[in-house]
């Protein structure tokens, strides 16, 4: 199909501070995609913590569309030749722009999905699902450590336990009450706890997701020579360190984690996994995309185990 910029036939959730969550459906304009970026009809969105908040905190100037992580069809192939054909179906990965019936992707922040993948299981990976990835890794060798995940019930959470447990780690996976660690058992985790206070021991690696006074915590039981990974701070909570609590011991290692940029490859890995069955998604929630209020307020309210999707109608 010709790109005209300009051309108002895309249908977008653009940013409006006065409408439900920040949000309003709008006809915007189509994308025009870079030599190196294909043009993706969207079909499922994968909501953040991160994009989410963005919004709330005002990062977006008003009629922008957010988003990180979408699924669909390549409607238009890169011109450089470099990416998948038209029609193949893909996972997606961008800073903004996701929460649109179109998206122009660079193709390294791509992946073919493969047959078999439904494609709203396919938009959870990008950002969730490599950021768990790229996460372990950062622990470095894990196979019969321990390995401690807090917020394990979000969508990186989920995928954390799994991608750990699968290189050999003993999970535990730390969550904010009972009910919110139902299944994390299933999906690998030696021992799920409410809280870090219950945690015996000291831990090889942490990956924290929560922030706050549970980031202090989790450092507080890492072993010497461990490594803890800041991946995130769900609960908008500062954090306060005992004197000394992170500096006293130069053999532990407390850092900021960015999972960065180039998600395909990754994302491409964690697809093939779920064709394999070695990685189950994780959808909490998922409807129509006219239901995205619905969709934030659930997700903010730690209502949702793993990702809220949402499914783009074609236009």
């Amino acid at each position: 199909m010709p790109i005209i910029a300009g051309e108002l036939t895309m249908q977008a959730l653009v940013v409006d501070i006065s409408a439900p969550a920040g949000l309003r459906p709008a006809e915007v304009e189509d994308p025009v995609p870079a030599p190196d970026e294909a043009l993706v009809a969207v079909r499922a969105v994968s909501l953040n913590f991160g994009d989410v908040n963005s919004v709330k905190a005002g990062l977006f100037e008003p009629g922008a569309v957010p988003g990180y992580e979408a699924a669909g069809i390549v409607e238009v192939e890169a011109r450089d030749g470099s990416g998948p054909p038209r029609g193949a179906r893909v996972a997606t990965f961008g800073l903004d722009g996701a929460w649109a019936t179109r998206r122009a992707v660079p193709v390294r922040e791509l992946a073919v999905v493969p047959a078999g993948v439904e494609l709203g299981a396919a938009s959870t990976l990008p950002a969730a699902g490599v950021s768990a990835l790229r996460a372990v890794r950062r622990l470095g060798p894990i196979v019969g450590r321990r390995v401690l995940i807090t917020g394990a019930s979000g969508g990186v959470g989920r995928y954390a336990v799994q991608l750990a447990t699968m290189g050999g780690a003993e999970v535990i996976a730390a969550v904010g009450s009972e009910a919110r660690g139902e299944g994390l058992a299933d999906l690998g985790a030696a021992e799920v706890v409410v809280g870090i206070k219950r945690i015996a021991g000291p831990v090889h690696g942490v990956l924290e997701t929560v922030g706050g006074q549970v980031l202090a915590d989790a450092f507080a039981v890492l072993a010497d020579g461990g490594s803890l990974q800041s991946i995130g701070c769900a609960s908008g909570e500062p954090t306060t360190f005992e004197p000394l609590a992170t500096v006293s011991d130069p053999h532990r290692v407390l850092e900021t984690f960015m999972a960065g940029a180039a998600m395909g490859e990754d994302t491409r890995y964690l697809a093939a996994l779920l064709a394999a069955g070695r990685l189950r998604p994780q959808v909490g929630w998922r409807g129509g995309w006219d239901r995205f209020a619905e969709a934030i307020e659930a997700l903010c309210g730690r209502r949702v185990a793993g990702k809220a999707v949402l499914d783009v109608a074609a236009d």
